[in-house]
């Protein structure tokens, strides 16, 4: 009777131990619930009506840049040249049909989506990109294009209208990530108001940040990963399970500033944001989808437009999201977007920016050929880690 008896007592406390440790576990999971569910983050859905249709039978091609004025006009500049025949019919010659027909490279949207201004080409007095990348209007209302083709080592700036104003660099003159003079293949700028000081990724054949003044064009200081001197040598692939890499792979493919002077850096293929200091002071990284390979996840950044950017939206064009990330932790709190030709779904997202009321853009390369509009909508609970395709509530 006893040894029954103490059996009894030793499995009840036995299913009393394993209750205790269902329970505690059942709280644990209720308590990340809700600290899941006390996470806020901006909210946005696409406009499918964003923006109006082009004029003149014109298509776009590659959408290669995004840029907001302060007027919030939105600016893109695209590759004409990546349409082919059978799009662009209008433009053969003899014309095979009546649509369509290839869009000038600069694009300016206003608010309601018109198209309220266009230009940009080859021209005498300077050397138009042979394959044009970002573009940027600085606080001087001008307007910043990369050169990103093959022999491409330079940067124009035009007056909004589209006027030169200055090259930096010149086709076919790159040395590498030393030189004082040349790029090799930019990718994005962005002009600091605060200092007039452009910051240039650099690119697609260097492995730098450059700083450059903004009206000399004088080259004023680089870097290379970590704040590393850039080292041109070839790293090979990326390998996630490989320790990071201890220089940029190309392309640097981003470098924005945000409102309390740190640089964020897109490492495209490695997979990661670098953050430095305004004078190439490393701060800190963090990795987006490790294990994403070819093209990479970090395609472009932009900032929420509350004072202190509380919120960086990172585009991921092989991933084919765009991420919410919680600036001061760089915790991802969601994303939105995925894979598809309809509105709210993305091919190859490829440029981000903000506008004044906090309304998200992007642009796609590749076949995705658009410019998209998000529109923001408050900040709510986060309930899910990837919401998929953002449509409209009604």
């Amino acid at each position: 009777m006893m040894e029954r008896r103490d059996l009894f007592i030793g499995a009840a406390f036995a299913a009393a131990i394993a209750g205790l440790g269902i329970a505690g576990h059942l709280l644990e999971r209720s308590a990340a619930a809700q600290d899941r569910s006390a996470l806020q983050a901006p909210r946005f859905e696409v406009d499918p009506l964003w923006p109006k249709p082009l004029p003149n039978n014109w298509i776009l091609g590659q959408v290669i840049g995004l840029g907001i004025d302060a007027q919030d006009h939105v600016w893109i500049v695209h590759r004409a040249d990546s349409l082919t025949p059978m799009e662009a019919a209008a433009d053969e010659k003899p014309p095979t049909a009546t649509c369509c027909s290839k869009a000038p490279p600069v694009l300016e949207f206003d608010p309601a989506g018109n198209l309220v201004g266009h230009w940009g080409g080859p021209a005498e007095g300077y050397e138009w990109p042979m394959s044009n990348h970002g573009i940027f209007i600085d606080h001087k209302n001008n307007v910043w294009i990369g050169g990103n083709g093959d022999k491409d080592a330079h940067v124009l700036k035009f007056t909004r209208n589209g006027k030169l104003l200055m090259q930096i660099g010149r086709q076919g003159k790159r040395v590498g990530s030393s030189d004082l003079e040349n790029f090799g293949r930019v990718a994005k700028v962005f002009v600091d108001p605060k200092t007039n000081e452009a910051y240039i990724a650099d690119g697609y054949q260097n492995k730098r940040v450059v700083v450059i003044d903004a009206d000399s064009g004088k080259f004023k200081r680089y870097w290379g990963a970590y704040g590393n001197k850039p080292d041109d040598t070839d790293l090979g692939r990326y390998d996630p399970k490989a320790p990071p890499a201890q220089q940029f792979r190309t392309p640097v493919h981003c470098a924005d500033l945000s409102n309390d002077g740190l640089l964020y850096v897109c490492d495209r293929p490695n997979d990661r944001i670098q953050v430095f200091k305004a004078d190439g002071t490393f701060v800190k990284e963090t990795f987006v989808a490790r294990n994403t390979l070819g093209d990479g996840s970090t395609w472009d950044v932009a900032f929420s437009k509350d004072p202190q950017q509380k919120y960086l939206y990172l585009a991921d064009g092989k991933n084919e999201k765009v991420y919410i990330i919680e600036r001061d932790t760089m915790q991802i709190l969601t994303s939105f977007g995925d894979g598809g030709r309809q509105p709210g779904q993305f091919f190859a997202v490829h440029s981000i920016a903000t506008d004044s009321k906090g309304n998200l853009y992007t642009t796609e390369t590749y076949e995705g050929r658009r410019l998209q509009k998000f529109a923001y909508k408050g900040l709510a609970p986060v309930t899910k880690m990837d919401q998929g395709t953002v449509w409209p509530a009604k």
